[in-house]
């Protein structure tokens, strides 16, 4: 019986109207790449403690109010200490000139009267707007995470939305969420209800961005969907992620900046009415006459004339038998292999997403400009996508995925014998890491819908999104273990991709191998285990062989 590609094959697989509909929906992904606007957003300026004005200290005793402190090997004004104003005050009008005293005796408070923010870099930011610095410091990067909290949650919903709604439904109704409540976000008047709308914005842009890859692997065929699920997804992600800096540089304000954005954003609305349906989706829903129009609808654009009947009752009623028989997430874990594989994948999902993510917001820690270095960050990832896409056409899965992630960890842990002189190369080496994880992400997609059956397959990819996403929410907290060792971020980031390098190799390989329908229809895994019970199995084989010819000798004597 044939399949729906069987069934489409007279559209053609790279006709006008495909090429419009790649390059419309490769373009709805581009304010994904917003997404880490929180580089900006939430970094922090330079401050110190408020010295309010009516105090009449000379300017010499003010630059003095501030103790240093050794940080980073370097003396630095405490951002978080001040000596106590009521005895400089007394201690001003004895000694007029400070350096005349001895001001490491002197006893010290916290800043009582708040923070002053430098100007230099930011007109304000979510920090210096509420003020998270010192024993609020982790706000910033909880801000970060709630983000990602609302993006495992729109991965774990956004499959089943999709599944129930339609692909494109869910495409533009998240572009809805995402954009209306970070328009919303702008007018936050404390970082509670920022943070309340940022796990909401979460929600909206990862459901976006897998409403767009689903709806994309089912309207083109075979030969198109690694190249759009690569470069088409991938790289215009990338490309939204490269203009972030470009509008941080000139929008130094948080919330005009947050603004800007999300008006942007809202154009992609506009393409509603030029994005189809997935016709697939469609025919298992029952929704037949609507699947047949877009499809002459195609045909038409392509100018070509289709068939008089596309389905036969006998394939209609196929198809709907498929969509009968649903599946829990209990079957990810149903039978040993299944189960072996589930949990390796997930490992490495999780291992991506915490290396690719952590790395994307360190930015603001590394050497340098902050805006040349995150549109640095956003430009390496064209070539790891391109990287991506070779290897998939040229390698086996395993090799392709297993590869980049291996060359990522090693250079993340030759950081740390670079010489602090020596920051650029420091940070070369931190883009070079970032490849890795940046290439793996985009292969490990096609490489689990590979993995898993039909019957599991949406379920396992999107499970395995949400078990990554774990992986995001910690990511911003990673770099705040620096402060024990520099470069200890890196050695722990450079370490579990390397080990997410070698799980890879201990999955089953599927190039050139007919997609499973079924879990019984599951490669096996190839792991040390299944190696010694295949020799013992040929062992036993050998040595039944040995004795049924040995009998067989034996008799031929008698007779």
């Amino acid at each position: 019986m044939r399949d729906y590609d069987e069934i489409t094959a007279f559209l053609g697989e790279w006709g006008p109207y495909q090429k419009v509909v790649f390059f419309l929906l490769s373009l709805s992904v581009i304010p994904n790449g917003f997404g880490m606007s929180m580089v900006f957003v939430a970094d922090i300026p330079e401050h110190r403690c408020l010295i309010p004005g009516d105090l009449n200290l000379s300017e010499a005793w003010i630059n003095r109010t501030i103790p240093l402190e050794l940080e980073k090997g370097k003396l630095q004004h405490s951002k978080c200490r001040r000596y106590r104003l009521d005895v400089i005050v007394n201690l001003s009008q004895t000694f007029p000139d400070p350096d005349s005293f001895n001001m490491s005796e002197l006893e010290q408070e916290p800043c009582l009267d708040g923070w002053e923010y430098s100007k230099d870099q930011y007109i304000s930011t979510i920090v210096s707007e509420w003020d998270l610095v010192c024993n609020d410091d982790w706000k910033g990067s909880f801000s970060m995470s709630i983000f990602f909290m609302g993006v495992l949650v729109g991965s774990f919903v956004s499959g089943q939305l999709s599944d129930r709604f339609g692909r494109k439904i869910v495409l533009f109704g998240t572009t809805v969420v995402q954009t209306g409540f970070s328009i919303i976000q702008v007018f936050s008047t404390n970082w509670e209800i920022f943070c309340f709308l940022n796990f909401l914005v979460g929600i909206g842009q990862i459901s976006n961005y897998v409403a767009a890859f689903v709806l994309g692997s089912e309207v083109f065929g075979k030969s198109v969907r690694v190249i759009y699920c690569t470069l088409g997804v991938g790289i215009c992600y990338t490309l939204g992620y490269m203009m972030l800096p470009l509008f941080a540089y000139f929008i130094r304000s948080w919330w005009i900046l947050q603004l800007t954005l999300s008006i942007i954003s809202t154009l992609c609305i506009a393409l509603w009415w030029f994005i189809p349906e997935s016709p697939r989706w469609l025919l298992i829903k029952g929704r037949v006459q609507e699947a047949e129009a877009i499809l002459r609808h195609i045909a038409k654009k392509n100018h070509i004339t289709p068939p008089e009947v596309l389905f036969s009752d006998l394939e209609l009623q196929d198809m709907k038998a498929k969509s009968e028989h649903p599946h829990s997430i209990i079957h990810l874990f149903k039978t040993r292999n299944i189960r072996i594989i589930s949990i390796l994948n997930f490992l490495v999902w999780f291992i991506s997403a915490f290396g690719y993510h952590g790395l994307s917001l360190n930015t603001p820690n590394l050497h340098g400009d902050n805006y040349l270095n995150c549109f640095l960050s956003a430009a390496c990832e064209i070539p790891a996508h391109i990287a991506a896409w070779l290897l998939l056409r040229r390698f086996p899965r395993r090799f392709s995925t297993s590869g980049p992630l291996f060359l990522g960890g090693i250079v993340l842990l030759f950081i740390q014998l670079i010489p602090s002189n020596l920051s650029a190369l420091q940070t070369v080496l931190m883009l070079i890491g970032k490849f890795g994880p940046t290439s793996a992400f985009t292969i490990i997609y096609i490489y689990s819908a590979e993995l898993y059956p039909t019957t599991v397959r949406n379920m396992g990819v999107g499970t395995s999104s949400t078990v990554s996403r774990l992986g995001s929410i910690i990511s911003p907290y990673i770099f705040y273990i620096g402060v024990y060792h520099e470069f200890l971020p890196f050695i722990l980031i450079g370490s579990l991709t390397v080990f997410a390098a070698i799980l890879v190799l201990f999955l089953p390989e599927t190039l050139n191998v007919p997609l499973p329908e079924t879990i019984d229809q599951m490669q096996k895994m190839k792991g040390f285990k299944c190696r010694r019970k295949q020799k013992n199995a040929q062992n036993i084989y050998e040595n039944k062989t040995s004795g049924e010819n040995n009998i067989a000798v034996s008799k031929t004597e008698e007779i």
